[in-house]
């Protein structure tokens, strides 16, 4: 199946070699409004937007990060649901955050998410994004080295 023009004109924004000189990851999320979903990451995140046009966007937290989240515009998109139900689009990925407190839910809700119906963990909240894709905003543990400075470790999501 032929992408339409507008999806073609924002692959060659973020040109991207197999190899380069230096290491880049990322990862990319259809949505109804690539742009529009790309600036409520910015404001959750408070990342940078790079690559804005008609057929999506980019976020990183800086240009030489290394890595960043990618959103396209897709026509045919079509909102997941969780927990899956048969015949309807599934999740079939999804992104961990990690705060220290739980409370930063109020701020993903303040700049646009939505709090999912089902929870399924006492110390995660599965959240949508406003194109209904699912995020887990994950509490840390309390790290038992403070001195040595060893960093918390996120709670186990089964």
């Amino acid at each position: 199946m032929e992408r339409d023009a507008s999806h073609r004109a924002h692959a060659t924004v973020c040109p991207c070699r197999l190899r380069t000189q230096k290491q880049w990851w990322g990862v990319s999320l259809d949505a109804p409004d690539g742009r529009e979903l790309a600036h409520f990451y910015a404001r959750l995140l408070d990342w940078q937007v790079f690559g804005d046009d008609e057929g999506g966007a980019t976020v990183a937290p800086s240009e030489d990060a290394g890595y960043n989240l990618g959103f396209q515009t897709e026509k045919e998109y079509a909102r997941p649901v969780w927990p899956a139900v048969d015949g309807q689009p599934q999740m079939s990925m999804h992104l961990d955050i990690e705060v220290d407190d739980l409370d930063e839910v109020a701020n993903a809700v303040k700049v646009g998410a939505e709090i999912a119906s089902y929870q399924s963990q006492e110390k995660v909240r599965v959240m949508l994004d406003p194109a209904g894709h699912y995020r887990v905003i994950v509490q840390l543990e309390p790290s038992h080295d403070s001195v040595s400075g060893v960093p918390a470790t996120p709670t186990a999501i089964k």
